[in-house]
């Protein structure tokens, strides 16, 4: 039985009975009959319905968010958000899928050569809760857009919005086996993704999970990619703006109440304005309201999971005992929920878990540092790398330092990082490998063919 409970009060919102062994082989091999006659379909045929998805995204965007906001407790208009930028995704896919994927011709000493994109079958994806709906049409559009067919193993505690996607693209004209959901749980993966009709799989969670999952598929000799978790960091310098840098960071740390893999993990700070910022931070913090997901004045809601929230308190209380010092928060408030509010440490050094591991929550690290070349060497200083940003009134240095010197899948300069379907997304190192969005995304799971041709 898997359950569904709103992490605000905590109530039991729905039960769902898990699917067979049985139930789940059924569904592929009906999912498999579908992407064969899906992947004959145009270009143009596709379009159409992916446009369809789109429209029932934006016609129905007040049902949608409330489902994410009650199953997960990201507050109301940031929910609201989430499914704009859906809609988004699949409009950008619809209209720019057959751009992507046109032959690519090569000259050869043969009278034709060219590289083609074809699909490759069924892709399943193994998404988490965070974005419940972002995440799987961030994986859905391009891939439905190549010709290929999607199964969904969502997390339980959104299985609302995990049969709310499927749905939609039934709504939507999909053919109705074409992208399932299956409801299982985690130790079913392994047998889903040995299935001969599967593919290749898509994760996007915690380092271990991805290793779990990447394992397997390399077992089977099927393609993965990865987008886990990161410990990113954003570098302060001493001519940063700070009027403009306070508002990303806070943007960057609380949006979601902090459960984002590209949520700023780290403030590297140089000491020049290290106390200045923090004042300003802290005090743009107390600016914001705390409370029910559903109030629209609400900026920080609940964690998705008070088990979650436990996790997170206990690698803020190991560093304290480390060491560092909690300028903000770090209680757990009273009642039965699962809300932490928004925490601030200081003083932070390497060997804790606040500078090793991932805080995966409404914590923000502050690390003082010397001048740029140790802020690049701290920010560097970790097994992730996938977002990352430097805030400076120098342009032409942020952009150097962004190209040139930081390890990750990507960094923003004087904003903070943010996933937009016309650039890769995605990390390196433990934060994974693959790209997500943009031309690059789509071609993560075709069958990039050559062909000659001779007279």
């Amino acid at each position: 039985m898997l359950k569904s409970i709103n992490p605000f009060n905590n109530s039991i919102i729905a039960e769902y009975d898990e699917y067979s062994p049985e139930k789940v082989n059924e569904i592929i091999k009906k999912t498999q009959a579908d992407f064969l006659l899906w992947k004959e379909k145009s270009f143009d045929y596709r379009k159409k319905r992916m446009e369809n998805a789109a429209k029932i995204l934006r016609d129905n965007k007040e049902k949608y968010a409330m489902l994410i906001t009650e199953e997960m407790g990201k507050p109301i208009t940031q929910s609201r958000a989430e499914i704009g930028k859906c809609a988004w995704v699949c409009e950008y896919y619809a209209e720019g899928a057959e751009e992507y994927l046109q032959d690519e011709i090569v000259k050869t000493e043969a009278y034709k050569s060219y590289a083609t994109y074809q699909p490759i079958g069924i892709v399943l994806a193994v998404m988490p809760w965070n974005y419940p709906f972002w995440q799987v049409f961030r994986f859905a559009a391009p891939n439905l857009m190549a010709g290929n067919a999607g199964l969904l193993k969502h997390s339980s505690n959104v299985t609302g919005c995990s049969y709310a996607i499927e749905e939609i693209f039934k709504l939507a004209g999909f053919p109705e086996n074409l992208f399932r959901s299956l409801i299982i749980k985690s130790d079913k993966v392994e047998a889903v993704i040995n299935n001969p009709a599967v593919k290749a799989v898509t994760l996007t969670g915690s380092a271990l999970a991805g290793k779990s999952v990447a394992g397997l598929a390399g077992a089977a000799l099927k393609k993965s990619v990865l987008e886990l978790g990161g410990s990113d960091p954003y570098i302060i310098l001493g001519d940063a703006d700070l009027n403009l840098t306070i508002k990303a960071c806070y943007a960057a740390r609380y949006l979601n109440a902090g459960q984002s893999c590209i949520a700023a993990k780290r403030f590297i700070v140089v000491e020049s304005i290290y106390d200045e910022f923090i004042k300003r931070f802290i005090d743009e913090i107390k600016t914001k309201k705390s409370g029910d997901p559903k109030d629209e004045k609400t900026d920080i809601g609940p964690q998705a999971r008070a088990d979650l929230r436990d996790e997170l308190h206990e690698q803020v209380m190991k560093s304290v005992n480390l060491g560092a010092k909690i300028l903000l928060g770090g209680e757990i408030p009273k009642g039965d929920n699962a809300y932490y509010p928004p925490t601030v440490l200081a003083d932070v050094k390497k060997g804790m878990p606040a500078y090793e591991e991932e805080l995966f929550g409404p914590a923000a690290v502050i690390i003082k540092v010397k001048d740029e070349a140790e802020a690049v060497q701290v920010a560097n200083d970790t097994i992730f790398g996938l977002g990352s940003a430097v805030f400076t009134s120098n342009i032409t240095k942020g952009e150097s330092i962004a190209k040139y010197e930081i390890e990750a899948g990507s960094c923003f300069v004087n904003d903070f990082v943010k996933s937009d379907p016309h650039l890769p997304f995605g990390g390196i190192k433990s934060s994974g490998y693959g790209r997500e969005l943009a031309p690059f995304g789509i071609k993560e799971f075709v069958n990039i063919k050559t062909v000659v041709v001779k007279k």
